[in-house]
């Protein structure tokens, strides 16, 4: 249903390095590079710029919360454990949401600008 979302990064370069090495745990990479917006995808989405992007302004409050999905469990403590590496700070380490579903898999991270990130498995 979405072709993209971008979100607002008070600096560029530093968001960069975080989510280029975050997101090629999900199979995303830079696909487009304006200098202050950058557009990560995987090839597969309708927009050829990536479907997620992240501009350079102030981020405005409230910040929203998503979720990015992943495959396999691995790729979820993939995802934490690049995101931690990158700078992330942990808020919600990889495991079972069963609040959600039994098979609610997840683990959330908070970015550079203080976005509750997430990345999600659906399946045992």
């Amino acid at each position: 249903m979405l072709d993209h979302l971008s979100i607002a990064v008070s600096d560029i370069a530093r968001s960069k390095a975080f989510y280029t090495a975050v997101l090629a745990t999900l199979g995303y990479q830079p696909q487009k590079d304006f200098g202050d917006a950058v557009g990560f995808g995987d090839g597969k989405g309708s927009d050829p710029g990536g479907d997620f992007w992240i501009v350079e302004k102030p981020p405005a409050m409230p910040l929203p919360h998503f979720a990015f999905s992943a495959t396999t469990r691995e790729e979820v403590d993939a995802f934490h454990a690049a995101a931690i590496a990158a700078g992330g700070t942990d808020n919600g380490p990889p495991g079972i949401r069963q609040a959600y579903h039994p098979h609610y898999y997840a683990t959330f991270v908070i970015d550079p600008d203080g976005y509750n990130i997430e990345a999600v498995c659906h399946s045992g």
